[in-house]
């Protein structure tokens, strides 16, 4: 999942203000996509705001403590990004700096020798290592190798309500599905859709899966599939989940027209913070768009935000996660010795630096990926969430993460055709799980 303000992992949402989805800074001097000049190494990051201007915060300030050695930047939409680097890695004309979701992704970028093994470097750098959460490595080491670095923020799922529609109808927030289940009829009868979704996205889509996977089967339920055990779709866990999705939809607890919106418009945000649905499942990432978008919607209070409600009978730990443990960036196997070396500068001193740490928090209300960094948080506007996200994220038994990123390229493709099937209901539970079972395996 894009950690951009809509998307997960991305996290990651958004205009173009370019072709290709990219808007290249002036002041960068690339000569395009990938190419850097000399003396200069290229890094693509994913737009909107206020990531972008984070990001771009960072860059600049790296810049210009390094006059000889200066960082090219350009910024991608998620989804123009995740087409844009497929070709350029496959053509060899990748940026320097890779950014990654970790995962099966790497996995592949590994498995054909395009990034570097980064384990001897954090070996000679153990300060970047142990400055950093422990569990944002897991999505970054493959076979036991370190193979990109993690940056910036935690992202869990987190599921927001409105407490002005809850009010209007006099609830309070589901802690079990058969409450969410009841409060479905209770909102559309109010003219409130229960729960906003940006179904056209499909990712979207798949963070429920995820949550309920893992409520009704446990965490080993999907770590089983990932690891390619035969069948493991079909198992009865898998199915009660993907039936119970359905239910969820065939009762009406989704906006109507769900599959048309998209992520990336941030229509689903608004819905919620407009008072037309009552809750939305989504990634941390979205708080910040929330707030800088929704009035005073955060600022005043209406925001109101639980972790995922558990389901009877399941045998998922209630405290479970799922999400992004961080964002990574990988280093282009290709790129020349210069270029490596910039890299390398900024992944030990441009990264997460206490400028950057306080930007997270105070421009887009995340938390960093920083040991300790809940000090930081005293005094916060945004302070209840942040601790929030922090004990979700760091006192999870399992942070999984998302399932398009934890799988290879090829799954994750058909998995999110499926899903896109399986909540429009033109297929089965069973079909879903079929198809899945026979999608590639790496």
């Amino acid at each position: 999942m894009d950690q951009t303000r809509v998307s997960r992992r991305s996290f990651l949402a958004l205009a173009l203000a370019a072709p290709l989805g990219m808007s290249a800074l002036a002041a960068c001097g690339t000569a395009g996509p990938g190419q850097a000049k000399a003396g200069e190494a290229s890094i693509w990051y994913l737009s909107t705001q206020p990531q972008e201007g984070i990001r771009q915060d960072g860059v600049n300030a790296f810049n210009s403590a390094h006059p000889n050695g200066q960082l090219a930047l350009t910024f991608f939409q998620n989804d123009a990004y995740k087409a844009k680097i497929k070709t350029a890695i496959g053509a060899g004309q990748a940026p320097t700096i890779i950014w990654t979701w970790g995962g099966g992704g790497l996995r592949d970028y590994v498995r054909n020798g395009q990034v570097d093994d980064l384990t001897d470097w954090f070996a000679q750098h153990p300060d970047v290592k142990s400055k950093r959460f422990a569990p944002a490595f897991g999505a970054a080491t493959i076979d036991g190798r370190i193979y990109a670095v993690p940056c910036e923020n935690v992202s869990p799922i987190v599921l927001y309500y409105n407490k002005d529609a809850f009010a209007k109808v006099g609830a309070t927030p589901p802690k079990t599905w058969d409450e969410l289940m009841a409060l479905v009829p209770k909102f559309n009868a109010a003219g409130i859709a229960p729960m906003s979704l940006g179904g056209q996205s499909r990712w979207t889509s798949m963070m429920w899966l995820e949550y309920l996977f893992d409520r009704i089967g446990g965490s080993d339920l999907f770590t089983g599939i990932a690891g390619g055990k035969p069948n493991g779709w079909s198992d009865p866990a898998a199915i009660e989940a993907l039936t119970k999705a359905q239910e969820f939809i065939r009762a009406g607890g989704f906006v109507n027209g769900f599959q048309s919106i998209t992520a990336d418009s941030n229509a689903d945000q608004a819905l919620l913070y407009t008072g037309k649905a009552a809750m939305m499942l989504h990634g941390a990432w979205t708080y910040g768009g929330m707030k800088e978008d929704g009035g005073d919607f955060v600022s005043g209070g209406h925001l109101g935000f639980v972790p995922f409600p558990t389901v009877a009978g399941g045998k998922g730990d209630p405290s479970d996660a799922v999400g992004n443990p961080s964002s990574y960036l990988a280093l282009n196997s290709k790129a020349t010795a210069e270029e490596k070396a910039i890299a390398l500068d900024y992944f030990a001193s441009g990264l997460l630096t206490d400028t950057d740490a306080d930007s997270w928090i105070a421009k887009a209300g995340s938390v960093p990926i920083v040991n300790g960094i809940d000090k930081k948080f005293a005094g916060s506007a945004d302070q209840e969430f942040l601790q929030f996200v922090y004990d979700l994220s760091s006192k999870a038994p399992v942070f999984a993460q998302s399932w398009d990123q934890a799988l290879p390229p090829a799954a994750a493709d058909v998995l999110l055709t499926n899903i896109e099937q399986l909540f429009g209901l033109s297929i089965t539970p069973e079909q879903f799980a079929s198809n899945l079972n026979a999608a590639p395996k790496s």
